[in-house]
């Protein structure tokens, strides 16, 4: 096994399974957003690396997980509940904690890369 995993964000994800999804129909809010995720790494521990896809809508989130992510295009507004809204656009990094509860709006079709510790 190697010790490093180069990926690029925009480049050819043909070789990996991506996985679809959506938000939970008790926490769809907007729109009807489609998630596609491509899984690049999961190792020991419950720790996630990949590239994550949404179409536009607006959904309830709550994070019992740690997750960094940095946005590659798009646009969404991640609120936390009682918070202000804070805009992500391409470039944009965030680190969300766990107990997180609040809102994720994908205005424009979104990209992220991202790491998950569970």
């Amino acid at each position: 096994m190697a010790h490093t995993l180069n990926f690029k964000p925009d480049g050819d994800l043909s070789t990996i399974q991506p996985e679809e999804g959506a938000p939970a129909p008790d926490r769809l809010m907007a729109g009807d957003p489609k998630f596609t995720s491509w899984n690049l790494e999961e190792a020991a521990g419950g720790l996630y690396a990949g590239i994550w896809q949404s179409t536009p809508g607006k959904w309830r989130v709550e994070y019992d997980e740690w997750e960094y992510f940095n946005i590659l295009e798009g646009h969404s507004i991640l609120t936390v509940d009682g918070g202000e809204p804070i805009h992500l656009k391409a470039g944009d990094r965030q680190i969300i904690r766990p107990g997180f509860k609040g809102t994720w709006e994908v205005v424009e079709t979104t990209r992220k890369d991202y790491v998950v510790r569970l």
